[in-house]
């Protein structure tokens, strides 16, 4: 099993193969699984990922029990046909994803965790950006989600993926980290590249807090995932255009794991902190759970 991000780079770029071969391999050895029952598998996460992205802007779209949250995929994608964006169509068309697929989380839908719910919509918006800019087939798209696969698992593994240890940053913070890094593969980018992508994606988002209002992943979570998303297509930019970072992924994922411990538990998911307790954000969890001493 790799146990780093340089493991991966070095194996990588020695066996001169991509490195999503490297995550279908690992896993069918892990596994005992075969490639077809694997890559069935992933198959149906990016199934579930597309249909997410496609029923949040159904008619008005879809909504949270609480009401705190919903609709606003189909409003992004009507201020998409404005044609009048400042951050450009490709964008907002990420945005609109991961937004959407976290509204159909916090309505109860069935969404693929990447790495966590919380997360969930950064991943779908960045591959369904490329997917449009890359002209990415169904094939291709999977191998995007073996790629994003392999770098997280080092962060679970080395890390924290969780907002109760480690804050958003542990949650957006990773999922943006490994779209960029498989960004920038599906973009044919080199490993050091994914490598310099990820860790900037990561570093950019260092020390996010994690502050669910009333202790639901819905305010500030959704929005969260939409500056998760136009943060990995950032760094993957900036990696493909031949800006590195001098600080590998490994001290990233490390400086990540500190931060996290050193945050008070106010805001790490206890929905103490930040915006949570703020005035609006009380009032908001008395309306739903009633008055709490």
């Amino acid at each position: 099993m790799y146990e780093s991000i340089k493991e991966i780079v070095d194996t990588a770029n020695e066996k001169q193969v991509p490195i999503y071969e490297l995550a279908i391999k690992q896993e069918m050895e892990i596994t005992k699984s075969t490639f077809n029952e694997i890559w069935d598998k992933m198959s149906k996460s990016l199934e579930t990922m597309a249909n997410d992205a496609e029923k949040s802007i159904e008619k008005d779209g879809v909504f949270s029990p609480t009401g705190l949250t919903g609709g606003d995929a189909v409003k992004i994608k009507q201020y998409r046909e404005s044609g009048k964006t400042l951050s450009g169509d490709m964008m907002m068309r990420g945005v609109q994803s991961a937004i959407g697929t976290n509204e159909v989380n916090a309505a109860m839908g069935v969404i693929c965790a990447t790495p966590t719910a919380g997360a969930s919509g950064t991943i779908p918006g960045v591959l369904f950006t490329i997917k449009k800019v890359l002209q990415l087939n169904r094939d291709e798209q999977i191998h995007f989600l073996f790629t994003s696969a392999l770098f997280g698992m080092i962060v679970a593994n080395n890390a924290c993926i969780a907002g109760a240890s480690g804050g958003c940053q542990a949650e957006v913070g990773s999922a943006s980290a490994m779209a960029a890094a498989a960004a920038v593969e599906a973009a044919g980018g080199t490993p050091e590249q994914c490598d310099y992508a990820f860790s900037t994606a990561l570093q950019n988002l260092l020390g996010l807090v994690c502050d669910p209002v009333a202790g639901l992943v819905e305010i500030p979570c959704v929005k969260r995932n939409a500056i998760g998303t136009a943060n990995a297509l950032v760094a993957a930019d900036l990696a493909l255009a031949g800006v590195n970072n001098l600080i590998s992924s490994d001290e990233v994922i490390e400086a990540m794991y500190r931060v996290g411990k050193q945050m008070p538990r106010e805001l790490r998911e206890t929905g103490l902190g930040g915006v949570a307790a703020t005035p609006t954000g009380i009032a908001i969890r008395n309306r739903i759970f009633g008055k709490q001493l």
